[in-house]
């Protein structure tokens, strides 16, 4: 695991003492990894001399576990129980994984900070007893089990004999449902998996697909109006993540895409420039308008919207958008 991104920082502004005594209430859901999170970020702000308490709280999207994510109302089912914890002054600071936030936050709120990115790649899980050894080696007629339309979407545009099926809850949960069933294999974020300590269950690294905008990164959620908190996480904040995430971001909400819409974004940056990387794809994976734009770093808070822009104005990407929309 790497080190804290504020490890140097954090020992000497320690010494000088926190900015404040509070004790900041961390809100997060239960899951094993929502709280290795909520514990990630906690270490964070307890380096830095500030008191915390951890407070869980149940989402629609944990309480639900029969109904596809799509179905539910996509991110938001994961969030808005937290939004709420917010606002009503119940919590302080609340910790999500941000691709799981909507691009539209709730008024009075905003991401005050952004921790430092995660592997961001999306990676196959085979069935306990399963092995591959090639690249391609997927036997025809293979089963893989995936909430998210964009992973389907891509897995199909590049396996098209093969069938989806849904998956649904917490890391630890799909598992056991992948290896007591009869599906081929499962499509999980490699962050996840990472830090639950289950990085040894990953089969193959799928390096060709793209992932969900600001995956394997953190996201802080506050009041906005609570300016001594954001003063304060300020020293976890990771810029280089938050420039990419933000163009990531930026790119789905100008599409107006949800959780369940087929995008996948990946923005990366080197030697002072940006690299965005799109894709917009039909449900069935047939149909998708890509999209690389390269940047100077000062253009990164609007690269996102050019490569939306042109998507919308390629053929490709009408055709593509005309579908996820359906009939007039």
């Amino acid at each position: 695991m790497r080190p804290p991104i504020c490890s140097t920082f954090c020992s000497n502004w320690n010494r000088r003492g926190p900015l404040t005594d509070r004790v900041l209430r961390i809100g997060t859901r239960d899951s094993i990894l929502a709280t290795w999170q909520a514990e990630h970020v906690t270490g964070l702000l307890n380096a830095l001399g500030h008191p915390t308490e951890i407070i869980f709280i149940k989402t629609e999207g944990d309480l639900v576990l029969d109904t596809p994510l799509p179905m539910l109302g996509g991110k938001g089912v994961f969030t808005k129980a937290l939004d709420d914890a917010l606002i009503e002054n119940r919590i302080d600071l609340a910790v999500h994984s941000f691709k799981d936030i909507p691009t539209r936050l709730p008024e009075g709120l905003t991401v005050a900070a952004v921790t430092e990115r995660e592997d961001h790649r999306d990676v196959l899980v085979l069935r306990s007893g399963l092995h591959l050894n090639g690249d391609d080696d997927l036997p025809p007629g293979s089963v893989i089990a995936t909430s998210s339309h964009r992973r389907g979407a891509q897995w199909l545009g590049r396996y098209p004999g093969h069938t989806l099926t849904d998956i649904r809850g917490n890391v630890h949960t799909r598992l056991k449902k992948l290896d007591a069933g009869n599906w081929t294999g499962a499509i999980f974020a490699a962050a996840g998996l990472i830090r639950v300590g289950l990085a040894d269950r990953i089969s193959r690294v799928l390096d060709w697909m793209l992932p969900a905008p600001a995956q394997g990164a953190l996201a802080v959620m506050t009041r906005q109006d609570d300016n001594q908190l954001a003063a304060i996480l300020q020293h976890i904040h990771h810029r280089e993540t938050e420039l990419c995430t933000g163009a990531e971001r930026q790119f789905l909400n100008v599409l107006e895409g949800g959780c369940s819409a087929p995008v996948g974004a990946l923005a990366v940056i080197s030697d002072g420039r940006i690299n965005l990387k799109t894709s917009v794809l039909s449900i069935d994976g047939t149909m998708k308008a890509d999209t690389e734009l390269d940047a100077p770093l000062a253009e990164a808070a609007t690269i996102g919207k050019e490569a939306a822009r042109r998507v919308l104005a390629s053929e490709e990407g009408r055709r593509v958008t005309d579908s996820l929309r359906g009939p007039a």
